[in-house]
């Protein structure tokens, strides 16, 4: 298939919210969030028993969302252990969105049979950048503070000290120009390494390189891109939930009816809302987001308990139902997220083209280059399979023709 034709400007910003709807995204998504969170989940719990929160406690305090755990009454090895988690759940969510990428390039370029499978394994063989970008330019900011607190301490020896500071101030002064830069690039590369890894197939110092490239070079479409981004972002994650929120209203509005189940969907349905709904989450947030005001509200007005005991199925069935139900959460951050990544990837996809004149999706990736080896390796092996053939054929018909003069010869002699 031919590639899909683009603008090469915001226009092409809004697609996000329409290619980011596939099953197949929001799939690959899920699956790095489950695998993050539940990494994350696990240690916030194990940093809760260290702190000497029973189990029982934490789970009533927190449920399934330990995020609103406070960080100053923390101790030591629940904040490292609390942190190791997020760092955790953010690598898995970028490697998540790597794999988006790629597949959004690939739909791009006409592919529509790229398969998450195929984005887990190009993620797998190009993990490292997705990891060490970050990694890497956090290392050269903690290495311009370490400079910093070396002069800083040069310029505390009496008399001479004052001197020090003052005469390589031009020099201080400018180091601390790149650190400023350098810090925004790195809160560039939290945005863009997916993109540029998923498309690009960089390593780690091209990423890194092509993240400096863009803060320098496209700081105006940066903010302009992500201004018509964040807001088809929030609209498609706002119509998306609601569509959600929909669905289970219509499934208690008909099986909670006298007629049907009545009750028993009541304790059923109420006891798992209650177990998935993020209440400190909304707490927390719907001070500050509309969004989340809207739905919040949208599922408490579902929540419905008659605050009876269930029996043994019943909680059996509530429980599974539970899974579901954080399952269709996990669906619309994933699809939220999936959004944003898909819009990164057409920026960059924009940024080079603009910058570079570089048409990605002209251009052929590596795995297309292995399928024309692989063409190439076929074809040789057939023509000297060809050569091979006649060349026995024509030893056959050799032999043939010698054992027949053989023939005649003996016949000749002996009539």
């Amino acid at each position: 298939m031919d590639p899909m034709k683009l603008y090469f400007d915001v226009r092409d910003i809004f697609r996000a919210p329409r290619l980011a709807l596939s099953g197949k995204k929001v799939i690959i998504l899920m699956q790095a969030n489950l695998v993050g969170y539940t990494v994350y989940w696990v240690l916030n719990y194990l940093g809760a028993a260290a702190h000497g929160m029973a189990f029982s406690d934490t789970w009533a305090a927190y449920g399934l969302y330990p995020c609103v755990l406070s960080l100053d009454s923390l101790s030591g090895i629940a904040c490292v252990l609390y942190w190791i988690g997020v760092a955790f759940w953010f690598y898995a969510i970028s490697l998540g969105a790597t794999a988006v990428s790629r597949v959004t390039y690939k739909q791009l370029k006409g592919d529509e049979f790229y398969s998450g499978g195929d984005a887990w394994s190009y993620v797998k063989k190009h993990w490292h950048p997705v990891v060490f970008s970050s990694i890497s330019l956090g290392l050269i900011l903690a290495f311009l503070f370490f400079l910093a607190a070396i002069f800083g301490l040069v310029g505390k020896i009496p008399y001479v000290g004052e001197f020090l500071f003052v005469l390589p101030y031009l020099l201080y002064f400018f180091g601390s120009v790149f650190t400023i830069y350098t810090g925004i690039v790195f809160l560039v590369a939290l945005v863009y390494t997916p993109a540029i890894v998923g498309t690009y197939e960089e390593d780690t110092m091209g990423t890194v390189w092509h993240n400096f490239s863009i803060t320098w070079g496209q700081p105006w479409r940066i903010i302009l891109y992500h201004g018509a981004l964040v807001p088809v972002l929030v609209l498609g994650a706002y119509f998306f939930s609601h569509a959600w929120i929909s669905g289970y209203g219509l499934i208690n509005a008909v099986f909670s009816h006298e007629w049907l189940m009545g009750s028993k969907l009541l304790n059923i349905v109420g006891w798992a809302t209650q177990a998935v709904h993020p209440g400190a989450l909304c707490s927390l947030l719907g001070n500050t987001c509309s969004i989340c005001i809207a739905c919040c509200a949208g599922c408490g007005s579902l929540l419905t308990s008659s605050g009876v005991a269930l029996s043994a199925t019943e909680l059996v069935a509530a429980f599974i139902l539970a899974v579901f139900l954080f399952l269709l959460i996990v669906s619309v951050v994933s699809y939220t997220m999936a959004v944003l990544s898909v819009g990164e990837t057409l920026m960059f996809i924009i940024f080079k083209k603009r910058s570079d004149d570089d048409n990605l999706l002209e251009r052929k990736d590596e795995e297309e280059l292995d399928e024309e080896e692989e063409d190439d390796n076929f074809s040789l092996d057939d023509d000297e399979f060809d050569d091979d053939s006649d060349t026995n054929t024509g030893a056959g018909e050799e032999g043939s023709t010698n054992e027949a003069d053989q023939d005649d010869s003996e016949t000749e002699d002996n009539p």
